[in-house]
C-alpha cells in the first residue's frame, strides 16, 4: 500500500485524553489509515515531525465565519491555528433561514457581526441551499446550528410578543427542515431581537422540534450579568423540558457582579447531570467580549427592526428612556448591568467619519468629541447606521479558570472576523490555550486541552469519525510544537497570526504546509444525523 502522506517521528495525541506517544501517522485518501510505531509502508509525501505533535484538527464549536467564509474560502485565520472544523449558525443570528420580507434586516442589522461582502448572491433561502454554498469549496469542515432569531422573524416578523399556536407551529416547521437539511441543532440569542422576545415555551416547543433529529440547544443565555443564574435555571428548564441536550455557550461570568460565582453556576449545572441533563459549555481564553454596539442596546428598541431603531434613537423621549436603562437600571442588552464607558471600546465603523474612534472606549471616545458619552453611542449608531463593532472587557480570569477545570468544557472561539480592529480571539484562541493554559499556567495537561478541542467537541456535535487520530477516522489532523506554539494576536494587531503550528490537514489534504497557506479548500459541510445525506458515520 502507497500512503499518499505520513507524518513521522510525531508525538501522537489521540483526542481522547490518553498519555501521548511517539510514533507516525499515515493518510490514505480523505482519512486516516495507519496510527502506530512505525509506518509499514512507503508514501508519496512523508513530513518528518520530530520534535512535536500531531493531534486531531481543532474544532471552534462557536464562530462567526457565516458571511465571510463564502467571500474568503481559504478561512485563513482559522487554518492558521490549526481549526478544521467551524460550527455556524450562533447566538440565533445567521442568514438561512431566509424569509423574502427579512433578508434586509439580516443583511444590514448585522454588519457589525459578519459584515457584508461582496459578490456573495444572496439567492439562497433554506439551511440546505445556504449550506450548499459551502459546498462548493472551503478549507474547513463547516456545520450549523439553525438560528433562532431568522425562524422567529419569518413566522413572526419583528414584533415584540408572545407567538400565537399557528406562529409556533410555523416556526417548528422551519426548525425541523432546517434539521431535514443537515442543522445540527438550535441555536438562540436571548439578549439580541428578536430572539429576546421569546419566551419559555417557545424556546421549549423549538428546542423539543430539534431533540426530535438529535440536536442540541445552543443558547447565548437571557443574562451572563445580574441575572445570570436565573438565566442558567431556564436554558436548563428549557433542554429539560424539550428533552434536548444542553450547550451553553461562550459560557464565562463576566461584571463584577459574577465575580466569584463560577462555582455557584457550576453547582446548578451539576444537579442538572446528575437528574439526566447532558450539558456541555465553551468559551474563549480572553477576558474581553465582542459584539455589534446595538447589541447592547435595550430589547424593546429593536421591535420593528433597524429603521425603528435608528428612529428610536433620533427621538428625545426614546433616548431619554434609553439613556435611563443603560446607564442607571442597566438595559437587558448589558444583561442588567449599568453601562461603564471606560469598558467598551470601539472596534469597527462602516465609514471613514469615525475612523478615528477605533480603539478608543467610549469615555475617551467622549472626551475627543467633547459630548457626553451616551451622545456620543447614540450618534455613532446613527451616524454609521447601526454597523459598529465594539469590544467589551468585562472579564473575569478566576472564573474563566474555574469553568476551564469543568470536564465538559471545550474551546469556541466566537470570532468576529470584521472590523477595523476585531477581537484578537479569532485568529489566537487555539494557541492561547495550547501556550498560556497548558505551558505557562498549568491549567490543563497537553492531553487534556487537545481532548477539549477535539474529541469532546466532536462527541458534542455527534460525529464519530473525527476528533480521534485512529485508523478509519477523517484526516483533519494539526501538527504543532508544544514547546513554541503561541498566539501572536493582540487587542492592537489582531490579525496576526501564531506560531509553532506548521502543518495543517483537512479531509487528508494539507491546508496549511510547512507554515503557509496552500490554497486547498477540501472542507465538507457535516450535517446532523438526522438529515438527508448526512456525512456522520
Amino acid at each position: 500500500m502507497l500512503y499518499d502522506l505520513v507524518f513521522c517521528n510525531a508525538w501522537i495525541l489521540d483526542g481522547t485524553g490518553a498519555a501521548g506517544h511517539w510514533g507516525d501517522v499515515g493518510v490514505s485518501g480523505e482519512r486516516i489509515a495507519y496510527v502506530g510505531p512505525r509506518c509499514p509502508e512507503p508514501a508519496r509525501r512523508t513530513i518528518d515531525a520530530a520534535g512535536m505533535a500531531i493531534a486531531p484538527g481543532f474544532i471552534d464549536m462557536h464562530t462567526h465565519s457565516d458571511l465571510v467564509l463564502l467571500a474568503e474560502r481559504d478561512a485563513g485565520a482559522k487554518v492558521m491555528q490549526g481549526v478544521t472544523t467551524e460550527v455556524i449558525g450562533q447566538d440565533g443570528l445567521s442568514y438561512a433561514p431566509l424569509a423574502e420580507q427579512t433578508i434586509h434586516y439580516f443583511r444590514a442589522t448585522f454588519q457589525a457581526l459578519n459584515g457584508d461582502p461582496p459578490g456573495l448572491s444572496w439567492q439562497w433561502r433554506s439551511i440546505g441551499e445556504y449550506l450548499a454554498e459551502f459546498e462548493r469549496g472551503t478549507a474547513v469542515n463547516v456545520a450549523m446550528l439553525v438560528p433562532h432569531g431568522n425562524v422567529r422573524s419569518a413566522a413572526i416578523g419583528l414584533e415584540n410578543r408572545r407567538a400565537a399556536p399557528s406562529e409556533r407551529a410555523a416556526m417548528q416547521a422551519l426548525l425541523r427542515q432546517g434539521m431535514a437539511e443537515g442543522a445540527i441543532g438550535l441555536s438562540t440569542g436571548l439578549t439580541y431581537a428578536p430572539c429576546s422576545f421569546a419566551d419559555a415555551d417557545e424556546l421549549v416547543a423549538l428546542a423539543a422540534a430539534a431533540a426530535e433529529y438529535g440536536g442540541y440547544f445552543a443558547p447565548h443565555l437571557r443574562s451572563y450579568g445580574a441575572d445570570m443564574e436565573a438565566a442558567v435555571d431556564e436554558a436548563i428548564d428549557v433542554a429539560r423540558a424539550a428533552g434536548a441536550s444542553l450547550h451553553l455557550t461562550h459560557f464565562q461570568a463576566p461584571f463584577s457582579v459574577g465575580r466569584g460565582k463560577a462555582a455557584l453556576y457550576l453547582d446548578r449545572i451539576g444537579r442538572a447531570r446528575r437528574n439526566g441533563l447532558e450539558v456541555t459549555l465553551d468559551a474563549y481564553p480572553y477576558l474581553a467580549g465582542s459584539t455589534f454596539l446595538a447589541g447592547l442596546l435595550p430589547g424593546w428598541t429593536h421591535e420593528g427592526g433597524r429603521d425603528r431603531v435608528l428612529e428610536r434613537l433620533s427621538n428625545h423621549a426614546c433616548r431619554r428612556r434609553i439613556r435611563h436603562e443603560m446607564e442607571v437600571t442597566g438595559s437587558d442588552g448589558l444583561h442588567r448591568v449599568p453601562v461603564d464607558w471606560e469598558t467598551l471600546v470601539v472596534a469597527g465603523v462602516r465609514t471613514s467619519r469615525n475612523a478615528d474612534l477605533v480603539g478608543r472606549n467610549l469615555a475617551e471616545a467622549a472626551v475627543l468629541r467633547r459630548r457626553d458619552p451616551f451622545d456620543v453611542f447614540a450618534d455613532l449608531l446613527i451616524e454609521e447606521d447601526l454597523a459598529v463593532s465594539c469590544l467589551a472587557f468585562i472579564g473575569n480570569e478566576e472564573n474563566l479558570q474555574t469553568f476551564m477545570r469543568d470536564p465538559e468544557f471545550m474551546a469556541g472561539s466566537d470570532g468576529i472576523l470584521v472590523g477595523d480592529r476585531p477581537h484578537p480571539r479569532a485568529w489566537g484562541t487555539f494557541a492561547r490555550y495550547l501556550a498560556r493554559y497548558v505551558r505557562e499556567l498549568g491549567v490543563w495537561t497537553l492531553e487534556e486541552c487537545v481532548r477539549k478541542m477535539t474529541s469532546l467537541p466532536a462527541r458534542r456535535l455527534g460525529l464519530t469519525d473525527r476528533g480521534v487520530l485512529c485508523p478509519g477516522a477523517m484526516a483533519d489532523l494539526v501538527v504543532f510544537d508544544p514547546e513554541t506554539v503561541q498566539d501572536q494576536a493582540t487587542y492592537e494587531e489582531p490579525r496576526r497570526h501564531p506560531v509553532g503550528i506548521p502543518y495543517v490537514a483537512v479531509n487528508g489534504r494539507l491546508v496549511k504546509d510547512a507554515d503557509q497557506p496552500t490554497g486547498a479548500r477540501p472542507g465538507q459541510v457535516i450535517r446532523g444525523s438526522g438529515s438527508r445525506g448526512s456525512r456522520t458515520a
